[in-house]
């Protein structure tokens, strides 16, 4: 693995630039699809949201102007062939995060009470008219998210800083900005945070393992359906269970918890039959040491 000395102001530099550019790439694309939404309606919205998406993931992945950040955008949005089995383990992992995090989830409010009010604030889709609709804004929302959070995240931010600093540094940064990002929502109670940073780790090093950010996509949309319609929107229902302290330990729990160690344990064999992440070469951007730096750091 490539990794520069750099300290001091430069590398502080690289990390603010990668840390900047990444929240820019991620969050500007994350909040058309709300405008759309509100604006057009679910229908139309979903369409355009769509076309829009495809564009985002062309243009982030080293397509298009400017022509000499290509290099740079496709090393950042880890483009490339993905193999066979590649696809086979890389989706595996996907669906057992997002089982883990909707496990863990679970778990917590076996051991805590389950603030449905304050899950629910803030994502009423009750202007949307029927239920199916509101499925689809769902799906779509979940979709937007995954992509364009992976992409900022797991892509603009954590690649430059992983490239020259490695993925340990690279990971932990970004998962922490994708937990403090989200600590500004109704939900995101203080028991919250150790799984929103546990998510943010585990795509990080998803990111890592395969090369892509295919499978981060996939298994944050997936995550997110399942966030949105049950958890937030609540139009799949409301969690039902109570606290282990009201209930005992009844069989359910356990049933819970092993679910948990299951998702835990496949994600985990997962990444273990993936190939690592390739040795960093700046000189894949040109010819020498510095390229990815100086493309988000202070740059061209």
């Amino acid at each position: 693995m490539a990794k520069s000395d750099d300290g001091g102001p430069h590398g502080a530099l690289l990390i603010l630039g990668a840390i900047g550019g990444g929240l820019l790439v991620g969050m500007i694309a994350a909040n058309v699809w709300p405008l759309l939404l509100l604006g057009l309606g679910a229908p139309l919205a979903s369409v355009c949201e769509l076309g829009f998406l495809s564009l985002y993931v062309w243009w982030a992945s080293g397509h298009g102007w400017p022509a000499r950040w290509r290099a740079a955008r496709r090393d950042f949005a880890r483009a490339g062939p993905i193999s066979a089995r590649q696809w086979a383990w890389g989706l595996l992992a996907a669906v057992a995060f997002a089982v883990t995090v909707h496990a863990a989830i679970v778990l917590l409010f076996r051991l805590i009470p389950f603030p449905a009010a304050a899950f629910h604030a803030g994502y009423s889709f009750s202007f949307i008219p029927t239920l199916p609709l509101q499925w689809l804004a769902c799906v779509v929302s979940a979709l937007s998210a995954g992509v364009c959070e992976e992409m900022g995240f797991r892509g603009y931010m954590q690649r430059p800083i992983e490239t020259r600093y490695g993925p340990v540094l690279a990971i932990a940064v970004s998962a922490t900005l994708f937990m403090l990002l989200h600590l500004n929502k109704s939900w995101s109670l203080m028991a919250m945070t150790p799984i929103v940073w546990g998510a943010g780790l585990m795509l990080g090093v998803l990111a890592r393992r395969s090369r892509t950010l295919v499978f981060c996509m996939i298994g944050h949309t997936i995550m997110d359906i399942g966030l949105f319609a049950y958890w937030w929107t609540q139009i799949a229902g409301t969690f039902p269970q109570r606290p282990i302290s009201e209930t005992g330990l009844e069989p359910s729990f356990f049933l819970e918890a092993g679910a948990f160690l299951v998702a835990v344990t496949l994600f985990f064999v997962s990444l273990s039959r993936l190939k690592p992440g390739p040795a960093d070469r700046p000189s894949a951007l040109v010819g020498g040491g510095h390229a990815t730096g100086s493309a988000v750091g202070v740059g061209d």
